[in-house]
């Protein structure tokens, strides 16, 4: 029989058939923890002995490799997962995810005999409930994102999730506006007390984030442009201005006339704004707040947006979808994808040329018919 190491007890059975033992040490704050090891034969529960020895040696993070995914879950939600670069609005929505989809699937099993197979069953569950692809898609990468974590942490050698092929989504082409819905959208929200926000959204194709966080500070009207620095979303600390997602999206954008003028109309009543809130008025510097200078909620903005594109009769049209149509009549206007893609903050030209290939076959008759007049038949 192998001689036990330090701080290691006996192995014995329970009345589950499982065998069991454990192990104690000292962690890098000297404080004395014992870990528990169990497995279906005396050598598997000595083999785990052995590695969890090792680690302790090696100083490397010890944790019990059989615990639940559930209560693994909760650790990357609380631990790894807020100390990420990833921005709050993601990490919440990640913790959320874990809560209502992976834990109440997946909960139950250890972390160490997740199989792709459970990966499989959990894609298949969501989708037979009627889950969109996306949202499938996005589930299954938080739960990849919660195993990585686990791999690196040495709990388990491989990811099991990375063996199952990511969900697909089908492609969609954009939502977008045609000039003349645009026109009656226009209409619509004339008067509105937000009505210079969507008219350059329109004009610019900034995100609602980005166009919430806009400051004066950060528009020139006399070069006609906007610089696009923060964003603005709804996290569980509040409102938060935080970066924008990548550096392509740190962007100089242009102002077409029309645009220049809303902004120019639009400080006028942001200083009587100020002048009737008196000292309630809070100085936020934002181009766009509520009537007492504080920034404005993204969901109330969007529900009141939808609200005035349903009286223009424009069912299913979102703060989003003036993105695409300003996408989309740059790219009509003959606007060469790689300067949309500039103009929109894509992190890559593959991104704009696939959203936006329902432009690309009148386009390729506009060539064609330039080819036929170029030459002499």
């Amino acid at each position: 029989m192998a001689k036990r190491g330090n701080g290691e007890g006996s192995i014995f059975k329970r009345a589950n058939g499982r065998w069991y033992s454990a192990l104690t040490y000292r962690d890098d704050f000297g404080e004395v923890k014992r870990r528990e090891v169990s497995g279906r034969t005396q050598a598997e529960v000595r083999a785990k002995l052995r590695e969890l020895r090792e680690r302790v040696e090696a100083g490397a993070p010890v944790k019990d490799a059989s615990i639940t995914m559930a209560a693994w879950l909760e650790d990357w939600t609380t631990k790894a997962l807020p100390a990420s670069d990833r921005k709050q609005a993601t990490i919440d929505l990640y913790a959320t995810i874990a809560r209502s989809h992976l834990v109440p699937k997946l909960g139950s099993l250890p972390l160490d005999r997740l199989r792709p197979s459970n990966v499989e069953a959990l894609v298949l569950a969501k989708r037979r409930a009627g889950l969109s692809a996306s949202s499938v898609r996005t589930i299954y990468a938080v739960l990849r994102a919660a195993l990585d974590v686990a791999v690196r942490d040495g709990l388990i050698q491989r990811n099991p999730a990375a063996l199952v092929k990511r969900p697909a989504v089908e492609r969609k082409d954009a939502g977008y506006l045609s000039a003349q819905q645009a026109e009656a959208l226009l209409e619509a929200v004339r008067g509105d007390r937000l009505e210079a926000l969507y008219r350059v959204m329109l004009a610019t194709g900034l995100r609602r984030g980005e166009a919430l966080a806009l400051h004066w500070r950060d528009v020139d009207l006399d070069a006609a442009v906007v610089r696009v620095r923060w964003t603005l979303s709804r996290t569980s600390a509040g409102l938060e201005l935080g970066e924008p997602k990548t550096e392509k999206s740190r962007r100089t954008v242009p102002l077409p006339v029309p645009a220049v003028e809303t902004l120019r109309a639009h400080r006028k009543r942001q200083a009587a704004e100020q002048l009737a809130a008196g000292s309630l008025w809070q100085a936020s510097g934002l181009v766009f707040t509520s009537e007492i200078g504080t920034p404005l909620e993204p969901r109330n903005v969007l529900r009141r947006f939808e609200a005035l594109a349903e009286r223009a009769g424009l069912r299913g049209v979102h703060l989003h979808t003036l993105r695409h149509s300003a996408a989309s009549f740059l790219l009509a206007a003959g606007t060469h994808t790689k300067v949309v893609q500039e103009h929109l903050g894509h992190s890559s030209y593959a991104i704009t040329a696939d959203i936006y290939s329902h432009v690309a076959p009148a386009q390729q008759r506009e060539a064609a018919d330039k080819l036929g007049q170029a030459i002499h038949w």
